[in-house]
Formats: C-alpha cells, sequence, structure tokens
C-alpha cells in the first residue's frame, strides 16, 4: 500500500482522482504540531524551538501512524513552500518514518499528468526550506512574546505586538497622520470647448494652472472676444501592452475590485488550487511554463486568430522572488468557467483572462495632441484624443479600460482638424481646485506597498491583513465627506459669470484607519523599539530567511545575533518607559472646573474629568463608535456623561441606554439589547417607544433560539439554537452536539455524555468568553 500524506481534506480529495487503488489519501489537516506554549516553546539558551503535537490534531497523529505503519510506502505531498516542507519535516518526525520507505514529492498544480511526475521524481525534505521556516517562527515568537507583555503593562492589557504585523499597522498610521497634517493648496485649472469650422466640438485644457484668484479671473477676462487658432497637431503611435499574470500580490490587489478581500480572495484561491483548477496560489514569480505557453497560444489562434499573438516570458521585478515557480494560472486553458460558486469563478475567470491576455498582441493607438493658441499669448489650450488601431490583447477584455496597464486618462476622439485652422472659443471656466493628501490604503494597495518594501512574502499578506483588524489595530471604515466652498468663473460668450459653490470632499469608501488604540500602540512601539518596526530592519529579516532557505546562512546563528541585542533592549524597555495612554486635554469641566481629558483606559479609549490625586475620584465614559482621542471636542466629551439615558419604566423595571465596548445598547430587566444604529437608533435621541420594541424583538429571537431545557438539574441544561447550529449549556459552559444529531429527541442521559465527552479546551473556550462578555456589560 502506498500511502499519500497532503495538508487539506479537499486536496487529498482530487489527489485521489488521479492515482490508483494502490494509493491511501490522508490529510495532516495543515500543521500537525506547533511550539509549546510554556516558556514561548523556545530554549533561551540555545534558541532551539520546543514542538508538541497540537491537542486538536492528537486522534489525527494517531490515524496517520496507524495507517504509516501498514504502508509500504509513504509519500509526503505538502505544498512546496516552507510551511509545507515543515509540515512534512514535522509528519516524518512525529510518525517516526524512516528514510527507506518515505519519500517528498511536490508540484505545483493538481492534474494527473503533475502528480504522476511527481510520483516519478521524489526528492528528500529539504532541510533548508524548512529552517527558513523555523527561524520566521522563532523570530516572531521571540518577537511577539517579549514586547506584548510592555504593551499590557504600559499601554493596555490584552494587547500584542507582532514583527510584520507592527510594521503594517506603522504604515497606516503615518499615512494617517499625513493625511490629517496636510494643507490643501488651491489652484485654478481652466477648460475651453472651442467650435471649429464643421462645427464640432473640441474639448481642451489650459496648459497651466493659476494659483491665484485675481490672475484666473484675469486670464478669463483676457481671452473673451479673441480670436483662436490650431497652432500645432502632432500624432504619435501609441501601444498598450498586458499586464504580466498573477502573483499572489497581484491577484489580491486585482480581485479587490470584484469586492473581495485579501482574505477572502486567497481562500476562493485556495479552493480553486485544491479543486485542480488553477496552479499554487502563494507565489511571487510571474513566469509561465512552455506547456503553459503553448496551450495559450493555441487557444489564442484558434479564439483570435493568429495577429493576437504574441507569446511573452515576464521578469519579475522583485529581486527575492523564487522564479522556479510558476504564475498563477488556469490548469487547463480550455476552461473558460470553473469553480463551484459565483465567487470561486469571478476568481477563476479572472485568472483565466489575465493569463491569456499576458500571451496576446499589443494594442495598437494614434495619440494626437492640438494645440489651440489666440497672438499675443503664451499660454495654450491643448486637446488630447486617442484612437484605437488593433485592438490586440484588449479583445479580451472588450472594454478599452479595465486593469491597472489601461489607467491613462482618454479625452476621447478628436474631429478631423488642420494647423492654422481657426476656432471659437464657446465656453471657458475656471474651477478652484484643491491639492489632495495621499490616498488611505486599502487592503489591495497595502499589499502592494508591503511588497514595495519586501515587507512578508506571499504566504504572509493575508494573515497580516486579518491579524492587525482582529487586534483592533485598523478598521475597515467608510469616511463620510466633508463640504468646503469652491469659487467659478465662466465665460459663456461676452458674459463673464463668478460663483462660489458647495464641493463635497475627503468621502472615502473601505479604508484602512488606524483605531485609538493602535496610533498609541504605534508611537510607543516606533519611540522604543525603531529597530524592530523599521522597514529597512524587517525587509533585511526577509532576505536572511530567503539566505537560510538558499543554504547560504545558518538560521541559528542569525537567531542569536538577533536576540543578543534584542532581549537586553527589552528588559530596559520594561524598567524604564513611561506609560502610553495618548492623552489629551480637552478643556475644563463648565460645572467642576476639573481637567478633561481624552485617552486610553483600561478598557480602551474613554474620557476623564479630574485628576487620580484629586480627592474626589475621578468619573470616566467610554467614547461612542466614531469617536476618536485625538478629535473628540469638548462638548461632545461632556454629552458621554449623561449616559446612562434613563429612559422611563416598562414592565416595572428601568429603561437605560447607554454605550460600551461593543456598541450602544438598551439595558433592561438586567439584559442588555443591541441598538441598531443602520435603523436610526442613537443614543441621545432613541425613545421609550423604540426601546421597547427593542426589548420585544430580542426576545422573540430568544424563543426562537431555545429548543428545550432540563430544569431537574442545577445548574438547569438547556439545549439552544445558535450560530453554528444547535448546542448545549449549563451555566456558564457550552458544549458541542453533533452534526446530524436531533437535537430536540436528545435525552437527559445523552446530554450527559456530551457534557462529559467534550473536551477541556473547547469547555475553557467557552468559558472564558463568557466571563468576558459578562464583565465588559457590567463595566459598560
Amino acid at each position: 500500500m502506498n500511502l499519500v500524506i497532503v495538508e487539506s481534506p479537499a486536496k487529498a480529495k482530487t489527489i485521489k482522482k488521479f492515482l490508483g487503488d494502490g494509493f491511501e489519501v490522508e490529510s495532516s489537516y495543515g500543521h500537525i504540531t506547533d511550539l509549546a506554549k510554556k516558556d514561548m516553546g523556545i530554549d533561551k539558551t540555545t534558541l532551539e524551538p520546543i514542538y508538541q503535537v497540537s491537542s486538536d490534531k492528537k486522534d489525527v497523529v494517531k490515524k496517520l501512524k496507524s495507517l504509516a505503519q501498514k504502508a509500504d510506502t509513504i509519500w509526503l505531498a505538502s505544498d512546496e513552500d516552507r510551511e509545507g516542507e515543515a509540515i512534512a519535516w514535522h509528519l516524518y518526525n512525529e510518525l517516526k518514518l524512516k528514510p527507506e520507505n518515505t519519500k517528498r514529492i511536490v508540484f505545483h498544480e493538481i492534474t494527473q499528468k503533475a502528480i504522476q511526475n511527481a510520483i516519478q521524481n521524489p526528492r528528500d525534505i529539504d532541510i533548508n526550506l524548512v529552517n527558513a521556516q523555523q527561524a520566521r517562527r522563532v523570530l516572531d515568537r521571540l518577537v511577539g512574546f517579549e514586547m506584548s507583555p510592555i504593551l499590557w503593562s504600559k499601554v493596555k492589557a490584552g494587547l500584542s505586538a507582532g514583527r510584520v504585523q507592527s510594521v503594517a499597522v506603522r504604515l497606516i498610521c503615518e499615512r494617517e497622520n499625513e493625511i490629517k497634517s496636510f494643507i490643501p493648496v488651491p489652484a485654478y485649472k481652466i477648460q475651453a470647448n472651442f467650435i471649429n469650422q464643421s462645427q464640432q466640438l473640441v474639448k481642451s485644457k489650459l496648459n497651466i494652472d493659476f494659483e491665484e484668484y485675481p490672475k484666473a479671473l484675469n486670464f478669463i477676462q483676457k481671452i473673451k472676444g479673441k480670436e483662436f487658432s490650431v497652432s500645432s497637431i502632432e500624432i504619435k503611435p501609441g501601444k498598450r501592452s498586458p499586464s504580466a499574470p498573477f502573483t499572489t500580490s497581484t491577484l489580491q490587489q486585482e480581485a479587490s475590485k470584484l469586492g473581495f478581500s485579501v482574505s477572502r480572495s486567497m481562500m476562493l484561491a485556495q479552493q480553486l488550487y485544491e479543486a485542480g483548477h488553477i496552479t499554487y496560489m502563494r507565489t511571487d514569480s510571474v513566469n509561465l511554463s512552455e506547456e503553459a505557453i503553448n496551450s495559450a497560444k493555441e487557444i489564442i489562434s484558434d479564439k483570435f486568430g493568429k495577429e493576437y499573438l504574441q507569446t511573452r516570458q515576464y521578469v519579475t521585478k522583485n529581486k527575492s522572488a523564487q522564479e522556479a515557480h510558476e504564475a498563477i494560472r488556469p490548469t487547463n486553458f480550455n476552461l473558460q468557467q470553473a469553480g463551484e460558486d459565483d465567487a470561486q469563478k469571478k476568481l477563476y475567470h479572472l485568472i483565466w483572462r489575465r493569463t491569456l491576455a499576458s500571451q496576446m498582441s499589443d494594442a495598437k493607438l494614434e495619440r494626437t495632441v492640438v494645440d489651440i493658441q489666440t497672438s499675443g499669448m503664451d499660454e495654450k489650450f491643448v486637446a488630447r484624443g486617442e484612437v484605437l488601431r488593433f485592438d490586440g490583447f484588449l479583445k479580451l477584455y472588450h472594454i478599452e479600460q479595465d486593469e491597472d496597464t489601461l489607467n491613462e486618462e482618454v479625452e476621447g476622439l478628436l474631429p478631423k482638424l488642420t494647423q492654422g485652422e481657426s476656432v471659437t472659443l464657446e465656453f471657458a471656466i475656471a474651477e478652484e481646485k484643491f491639492s489632495r493628501p495621499s490616498a488611505r490604503y486599502n487592503e489591495a494597495s497595502l499589499v502592494r506597498k508591503l511588497e514595495e518594501l519586501g515587507i512578508g512574502r506571499p504566504s504572509t499578506y493575508a494573515p497580516t491583513i486579518s491579524t492587525i483588524q482582529k487586534r483592533q489595530y485598523v478598521e475597515v471604515s467608510d469616511l463620510e465627506p466633508k463640504q468646503r466652498n469652491v469659487r467659478k468663473i465662466e465665460l459663456k460668450g461676452e458674459e463673464i459669470i463668478e460663483t462660489i459653490e458647495v464641493e463635497n470632499y475627503g468621502a472615502d469608501r473601505r479604508k484602512l484607519i488606524p483605531t485609538d488604540i493602535g496610533l498609541v500602540v504605534n508611537k510607543f512601539l516606533t519611540d522604543h523599539f525603531p529597530n524592530i518596526l523599521d522597514y529597512g530592519f524587517t525587509a533585511k529579516v526577509e532576505e536572511d530567511f530567503d539566505s537560510i532557505a538558499g543554504g547560504s546562512e545558518n538560521w541559528k546563528e542569525m537567531l542569536t545575533n538577533f536576540y543578543k541585542d534584542f532581549h537586553p533592549h527589552v528588559e530596559e524597555v520594561k524598567e524604564n518607559a513611561e506609560r502610553a495612554t495618548g492623552e489629551r486635554l480637552l478643556g475644563q469641566d463648565p460645572v467642576s472646573g476639573k481637567n478633561i481629558y481624552a485617552r486610553i483606559g483600561r478598557f480602551g479609549p474613554m474620557v476623564q474629568i479630574g485628576e487620580p490625586e484629586d480627592e474626589e475620584k475621578p468619573r470616566f465614559a467610554g467614547l461612542m463608535k466614531g469617536q476618536k482621542i485625538n478629535s473628540i471636542t469638548l462638548d461632545e466629551a461632556l454629552k458621554l456623561f449623561d449616559l446612562p439615558r434613563n429612559l422611563g419604566d416598562y414592565e416595572d423595571n428601568k429603561v437605560e441606554v447607554n454605550t460600551g465596548r461593543f456598541g450602544p445598547y438598551v439595558r433592561h430587566d438586567g439584559k442588555f439589547i443591541s441598538l441598531k444604529p443602520k435603523e436610526g437608533d442613537e443614543v441621545f435621541s432613541i425613545t421609550l417607544d423604540r426601546a421597547i420594541e427593542l426589548i420585544e424583538a430580542k426576545r422573540e429571537s430568544d424563543r426562537n433560539k431555545f429548543i428545550k431545557s432540563f430544569e431537574e438539574e442545577d445548574p438547569i441544561i438547556e439545549i439552544l439554537n445558535g450560530r453554528w447550529g444547535p448546542y448545549i449549556k449549563q451555566g456558564k459552559e457550552n458544549y458541542k452536539i453533533p452534526k446530524d444529531t436531533d437535537a430536540q429527541k436528545l435525552t437527559l442521559e445523552e446530554v450527559k455524555k456530551l457534557i462529559k465527552g467534550t473536551d477541556t479546551k473547547s469547555k475553557t473556550k467557552a468559558k472564558t468568553k463568557t466571563k468576558k462578555t459578562t464583565t465588559t456589560k457590567k463595566k459598560s
């Protein structure tokens, strides 16, 4: 018997189809071991990692051991990257495999040909790749486990630091600070419409801008009644070339246009890979195999004609890219659509189209630039036009502007003009435009920046961005527009009209914005750990990992050199650093005359009246969603101390409204019901009638949640409907009910068996979560 071990069940299912009856394919469900939790999981003397089988993988390991003992040959078929190599290495060690009957195989796509080729060309486990993964894991554990406790004591309990994540937060914080300090500079841009001798419209823009209103007005006055003519016509051939096939980074960026987050793009790509539809999705290479290029050639020639074919082999600009790998591409170019659902199909088509376009002809263009002037003036109006002479790869896209290569401004077609031809000025307008700061990052542009700086690698982008959001250092937000006045000067015939209009600006959708905690943590870390958060240092570490993977650097030496300087510095910061709260003085309380501050407190951002050393203790109020330490006003802060608001009584119990860690809520009879801001609920305006509506809606929801109970038990046992299906609740503990079990028919004896059989880890998690929620609500 042959035993093939892969890391996911979906991959196992696909591979099984390509192998004969003599092969058993099993999944390890990812890593079977992890660094031990105790003592950081690292021997601090030798920096040797200490591994243990994860508690949820003990049954998996037991099953794989049993199968391995019966097998004649064991094939370790995890992915060909550092994580995959480490998975194979841990399997080899934990299953106590022997070199004589263990083989390591790798493939970039899950197709019959690729699997058979891998079986025919096994290799040994690449210990250099394993060591590069170990080095990353140990270094990240050292940084996280030594820096995080400092944040607990110096900023707020429960915070954590991470080597790559903290640098990503720094990028976002710096961009936000840059935007906040940006001062817009006005300039007057002038556009004009001319009519040629054939009575056709020619749109143009003046070749200079005016910084001041009087100068713009003076220019408009000067051109009134003037005669204009075409002073020059320049026609240039141009072209547009297709983009390279997708890497992990460029796929994530392009998929964002479909509305997919970075993590969702990677999840969908993983599913497509495991189903055998695309090649491996974690890659920084733009290479295509000869086989892939030949397949693309065939499709393009048949579908569009030979004039649309232009094969290319792209070269990456990334110095550390692993060129032995392939770009992300379809495994079968004949399949224009693939995937189980709409999201998978959309992503697959994006990959199919991009790969095919990369081997198609350039689009050929003709660009025309026309200058229009009047005598006695140096300034000129410029009209631009573009004609598509041969669509090339654009034929595949059906539209001219689609992806990042097609983002040049196109003015449209120009009418036929001749040099010296007189044209009539029909209309001119000078509009006040303001300079804009750099755009905030969204997930896609942050990936682009991380890649540009050499921070992280294809496998790290998605988890990095997910982590900084889970830690609540960064949130994805929409920003409402602000308003400002803009001045306009219009020339219509002989009449000049001056107006002031209101303009919306500053609106942003789904951008990464640092939270108050994120800003304070970032400032503390950049002040006290400038080397760790240095972009150059983080990129250098990635290069070291690459050198270890290539066998030219010793991983233990690299870690030792890092830790001998890092650890003493951690101890020094622990001893000497001041607490960081992001404290900001807002003003004085008009009633007591005491100072009012906005700062980070034990439970997050808050405002405070008074000083800790005052005879009367300070008063505190948590910030509401959308309020920030660095922007909340004194009036907004004072309003928070009006909470909780007593709305009146219902069923002989007080109804209060307040805001807490999880947002605004109504409290009634010891229960908490969330407000619905999307439906217009707001703590300072909600009425008693609306609060009662919410209370009754919550009761109805709870009734639907209840299945049955055993009230004779102490504490009472309830069976409830939850987000992931029915579960058992007793006191503060939650217990799983196996799938395909009819919860309604469970007897007390069966329920007790399920409670007894639940592993300790699940119980602990449920208990911790319940306690945390209770504490938060009491504080609120």
